[in-house]
């Protein structure tokens, strides 16, 4: 029974039944609670409040039977671990930090909404959104490959930030002595004009201070698109690199050797001219021992060994025969 509630509360097999059911049951749950908070907000669904409430305590005891059945079966989970290291093991891990910090805002942190949208994640994790190749392991791994660059800039902001609320405290100080009170008075200011949001709250009214502010926001508009394009150009290099890795193998089944002899068709002709006439693709040229890159005027000579690439391999492989040119 065990074994069969762990593979029932466990991400579903699209072939059991009973666990797309309960993925479908907890994905439900989740949205009426979310539903019932936001509902719970507004005036008009105030006389509805009791049964808000209720629905909401209906679905808090079924997220609390799920997380007690997922601490249950750990050890089922981990079965490399003892039952007590499983259980910590998850209580430690993602989704047991996921599936606490959504029950606690119920009973213990009710003024901490943002929690219980955590519950959202869930509804990712259960359709495997989250999964080993698709968008939030893209976003992650491009983050963690250039988190130094990441890390660098904006160090490079938060000293751009500081730098500017001593400038405009240095300008502004006797004109608004109320405003900019000491240096550090003028770090709501440079965060809202670096970041390009502008509350408008503070503002300076001197000539130097206007001018200084007018660097500053050129300043701030270049200095947060330097993250923006590290992590831009992190995207581009993994996709490229999972091109490059598809057509790598993609080619490995195309591939073959030809060796030039003296009567050979190839013999005396240039690359570009032997990629012409005969369909080939040449990816490395073998020559006297040595890899030489294959240049297009290069004239091939007995004895060479061209590494190609063709559809005519390809459809050779395919019918098990070997042609030779």
């Amino acid at each position: 029974m065990k074994k069969r509630i762990f593979d029932i509360i466990q991400i579903g097999n699209r072939e059991d039944l009973p666990s797309r059911a309960f993925d479908w049951f907890i994905v439900l749950a989740i949205l009426v609670n979310i539903v019932t908070m936001f509902l719970s907000t507004f005036n008009a669904f105030q006389p509805y409040l009791p049964v808000l409430h209720l629905i909401e305590l209906l679905t808090a005891v079924i997220f609390c039977a799920e997380y007690i059945l997922r601490i249950w079966t750990a050890d089922l989970l981990y079965p490399d671990r003892s039952p007590a290291h499983a259980r910590l093991r998850f209580l430690r891990s993602f989704d047991g930090v996921v599936d606490l910090m959504t029950i606690l805002p119920f009973f213990f942190l009710d003024g901490f909404v943002v929690f219980r949208m955590l519950r959202v994640v869930r509804i990712f994790h259960l359709f495997r959104i989250n999964a080993q190749y698709d968008s939030f392991s893209v976003i992650t791994g491009v983050l963690y490959e250039k988190r130094n660059q990441i890390l660098s800039s904006l160090f490079i902001i938060i000293v751009l930030m500081f730098a500017s609320s001593l400038c405009m405290y240095g300008a502004e100080h006797d004109a608004q002595p109320d405003k900019f009170r000491n240096a550090f008075s003028g770090v709501w200011w440079s965060m809202s004009t670096l970041l390009t949001v502008g509350y408008g709250d503070i503002y300076p009214v001197t000539f130097i201070g206007r001018t200084m502010a007018i660097a500053i926001a050129f300043l701030g508009v270049g200095a947060v698109a330097i993250p923006t394009g590290i992590i831009s150009a992190g995207f581009v290099e993994h996709y490229h690199r999972r091109e490059h890795e598809s057509t790598v193998l993609t080619d490995v089944s195309q591939v073959g050797e030809i060796l030039v002899e003296k009567e050979h068709a190839l013999c005396g002709r240039t690359i570009r001219e032997a990629a012409a006439d005969f369909g080939l693709r040449v990816l490395v040229l073998l020559r006297n021992g040595l890899t030489v890159l294959p240049a297009a005027e290069i004239v091939l000579e007995p004895g060479d060994i061209l590494v190609v690439s063709s559809d005519r391999l390809h459809r050779s492989n395919r019918s098990k025969k070997r042609r030779f040119l």
